[in-house]
């Protein structure tokens, strides 16, 4: 009998996430039952609550995987950033395509524009304005990881205020000041959730941040993978049209595709992320 492929990093990334939030959504499960329910032996399915306690992601208690009661998919960076890790570089690609150099850009809090940080090292002249403290670390680390070449990265400004700490940035009376201040050329967004061409998110004050990037560019892109559509949070804060395109992956609802066009926005398309690959 021959043996059974191993799975890629990525792939037990994704099974993770998958167990993750399967339990998030329960609030908590005796660990046979979840293994029963992935199909995975009793020692992998500790393993994978292993690593996912050891990331502070759950508790993992006799016999029992529980969440955390304040742990939602909308708020923890630490679980928004193991998500889709892969079709979330693909969104950012694209995004990196439509930049000019020497554009100053707005960039949000979103996990998703992570992948951002080495990309934009490659384009000269830019300054960047945000409010994630996650992604101006990333973008200084990039930057120095290219200290060799002849572009030294771009100008990063962090809009500081109240420190969240379940998104690792900034909100307040503070960065929509800072805001207020500046000219940029192109925002750069992702949105918790999209429903019939409307976004959501679920606290007002990151709402107000959205709101202020978008008075402040003069052109936006959204990027948002297929787990954010056909969803709705608390906040409404418009519709697609505040962006001049949305890119997305081909994993997406095709009629939460359609009700977007519709309303007259272009939505360009990634393959979608592949599962164990």
């Amino acid at each position: 009998m021959p043996a059974k492929a191993r799975l890629s990093q990525a792939a037990v990334e994704d099974r993770r996430q998958d167990v993750l939030k399967y339990v998030v959504e329960r609030g908590e499960m005796r660990i046979d039952d979840l293994a029963a329910h992935f199909g995975l032996s009793l020692m992998t399915m500790h393993r994978d609550l292993d690593d996912l306690a050891g990331r502070d992601l759950l508790r993992k208690e006799r016999g029992r995987a529980v969440a955390f009661p304040a742990l939602t998919m909308e708020t923890a960076t630490r679980f928004r950033e193991g998500a889709h890790r892969e079709v979330k570089s693909a969104l950012c690609a694209a995004a990196a395509r439509r930049i000019r150099p020497g554009s100053t850009l707005l960039i949000d809090d979103s996990t998703t524009l992570y992948p951002l940080a080495g990309l934009l090292t490659e384009i000269d002249g830019l300054t960047v304005v945000t409010n994630s403290v996650g992604l101006a670390q990333r973008l200084t680390s990039a930057s120095g990881a290219s200290g060799g070449t002849a572009r030294s990265g771009p100008e990063v400004t962090l809009l500081g205020g109240q420190y969240q700490g379940d998104f690792n940035s900034c909100t307040g009376r503070e960065v929509t000041r800072g805001l207020s201040r500046i000219h940029a050329d192109l925002a750069l967004m992702s949105a918790t959730a999209v429903h019939g061409g409307r976004l959501f998110h679920p606290l007002p004050e990151f709402v107000e941040v959205k709101e202020a990037m978008l008075g402040a560019a003069t052109g936006s892109l959204l990027l948002a993978d297929h787990s954010k559509f056909g969803k709705t949070a608390t906040y409404c804060y418009g519709d697609a049209t505040l962006y001049q395109a949305v890119i997305t992956d081909s994993g997406t609802e095709p009629r939460e595709v359609a009700v977007v066009r519709e309303l007259g926005v272009e939505v360009e398309t990634v393959p979608a992320e592949p599962r164990g690959s």
